[in-house]
């Protein structure tokens, strides 16, 4: 019955798994006292780091939870133009037709094709003292 269990496993993670990208060694402490970071200690509001496929943004939902993703379109292969823009809470890549939009707070989800298109890849994010931790 174990084997079944874990067969079960391993075939659900290969189907889950997201062909477009790597997975990046991601180690990040986001001192919350340095200005750069002030930003995440306000719900709704995040920031930027260059870290990742195409930089990671790293969200403030409130005091204590944090979501951070990768900024790399997870429908196409990294290129020149894959790093998506930001536009309040919605994604968007610039370099496809596709209108491949992300919606951060909604776990990186596209906006229309739930169903049918990778979501964005995510980062553990957690509050620690005075510092966000930011691994995968």
């Amino acid at each position: 019955m174990i084997f079944v269990f874990l067969s079960c496993s391993k075939n659900d993670e290969k189907l889950n798994r997201n062909p477009y990208l790597t997975n990046p060694v991601v180690n990040l402490k986001l001192n919350l006292n340095l200005p750069e970071y002030n930003p995440l200690k306000f719900p709704g509001n995040y920031v930027i780091t260059p870290q990742g496929i195409r930089g990671i943004v790293v969200y403030c939902i409130s005091e204590n939870n944090y979501i951070a993703f990768d900024l790399t379109d997870p429908n196409h292969a990294p290129n020149n133009c894959s790093q998506m823009e930001l536009s309040g809470i919605i994604a968007t890549c610039p370099c496809t037709t596709d209108d491949n939009e992300y919606n951060i707070v909604n776990f990186g989800q596209h906006t229309t094709e739930q169903d049918t298109k990778y979501p964005m890849q995510q980062y553990r994010a957690e509050r620690s003292g005075n510092s966000v931790i930011i691994t995968n």
